[in-house]
């Protein structure tokens, strides 16, 4: 009974599959397209379809897959990037820009005081840009993640937990 409510537990679980070097090299030749990143000196998996993860350390790829029989290993990494699914370009988190910042050189989106701070309280921004695709999000030397400028609007990832909260009447 036990053993096979355990095979049940693996059969929803998101499988994790770690790139070969062909496939690290295809995800950094579409970085570099994108933002003009060129090197990820770290171990690269995907865990689904969408979410790519990277770590580094010494635990080896055949025991993270080992333990991740037994117990969702999630946190062996940092949450790097997301792959939309329709057009296949690359989101980077919030940490994904931040770890990579130095390399960024490509879809820079400059923000200003006003629009950051709408930006870091979790709002889209409804602004004609004339560009379209994920974009960097920068306010002066800061990178503040990745957003996605479409006709009107540049939708923003920014995670409810991590907004700034509403500034009321200040001073």
């Amino acid at each position: 009974m036990a053993n096979q409510k355990k095979k049940e537990q693996q059969k929803k679980m998101i499988p994790l599959k770690f790139f070969n070097k062909q496939e690290k090299e295809k995800f950094i030749k579409k970085l570099n397209e994108q933002f003009g990143i060129k090197d990820i000196p770290f171990s690269i998996a995907k865990l689904g379809s969408e979410r790519i993860i990277i770590f580094s350390g010494d635990v080896s790829e055949k025991e993270i897959l080992g333990l991740d029989r037994v117990a969702r290993i999630e946190g062996i990494g940092l949450y790097f990037a997301k792959i939309d699914e329709k057009t296949q370009d690359i989101r980077l988190s919030i940490e994904g820009v931040q770890l990579v910042a130095k390399q960024i050189t490509k879809n820079i989106f400059e923000l200003d005081e006003k629009t950051a701070e709408q930006w870091m309280m979790g709002q889209d921004l409804n602004m004609t840009t004339g560009k379209k695709g994920f974009y960097i999000m920068k306010f002066k030397d800061d990178f503040l993640g990745t957003g996605k400028i479409s006709a009107e609007k540049i939708s923003n990832f920014i995670p409810k937990s991590r907004r700034l909260k509403y500034k009321e009447n200040q001073p």
